[in-house]
């Protein structure tokens, strides 16, 4: 997002030298739509760095953390076999391993998310994560 807001701020300090001009009209009204034609090379760079990260700040349910690797992949193990539609992340943090499900874009849908599992797993909280952009379909 930064570099998005940093080229578009560089776009705005040239001189505006070609636009893109549309009409768009019907019986009452005509409406001009007017756009410099560095717009799309901004666009087309933020796609680019999104292809290239494709990960967005969101939250994840962490279900263990602890410095045993077995019981780590065990629960990850667990969890995939009892909600295979949430993805699964181990991570070491030294000396710890980290258990964090799901792949939520707010804070509200991962406290839902741990108030259903949280019978199943008891040291489950959330946490704040980069996630996974969700699939175009």
């Amino acid at each position: 997002m930064k570099s998005l807001l940093i080229v578009g701020f560089i776009a705005l300090a040239y001189p505006i030298t070609a636009q893109q001009r549309e009409v768009m009209s019907n019986a009452d009204s005509t409406l001009v739509i007017e756009k410099d034609a560095r717009f799309d090379a901004v666009v087309d760079q933020q796609k680019k760095i999104n292809l290239m990260h494709p990960v967005v700040p969101g939250y994840r349910v962490q279900i263990y953390f602890g410095g045993n690797r077995p019981k780590a992949s065990e629960t990850k193990l667990d969890f995939t076999s009892r909600y295979p539609e949430y993805p699964a992340y181990l991570t070491y943090q030294q000396p710890n391993y980290k258990v964090r499900v799901g792949d939520f874009r707010n804070r509200f849908d991962a406290l839902q998310f741990m108030k259903k599992i949280q019978g199943e797993y008891p040291t489950t909280f959330v946490v704040p994560d980069d996630v996974k952009l969700p699939s175009i379909k």
